[in-house]
């Protein structure tokens, strides 16, 4: 999918704390460590600096931190 301009990209949607965990944890390979709540929580206090003033996740800009991130933290 392609940036029109003036448009948004689907992954670059702000999201909510359990809108971004179900999308990430149903969009990952089998075998892969899940998300929680509280998963989500600690990686954005450890974060702050990739959060906006809404504290909004996106698929764009977290979840390829969330895997990196992921398996050290669990």
């Amino acid at each position: 999918m392609k940036k029109v301009l003036g448009q948004i990209m689907l992954n670059e949607i702000p999201l909510t704390n359990v809108e971004f965990l179900k999308s990430y944890n149903e969009n990952m390979p089998e075998g892969y460590p899940h998300v929680s709540l509280a998963i989500l929580e600690r990686f954005k206090k450890e974060h702050l600096s990739l959060f906006k003033s809404n504290g909004a996740w996106s698929l764009d800009q977290h979840r390829k931190r969330m895997i990196e991130w992921l398996p050290q933290n669990i």
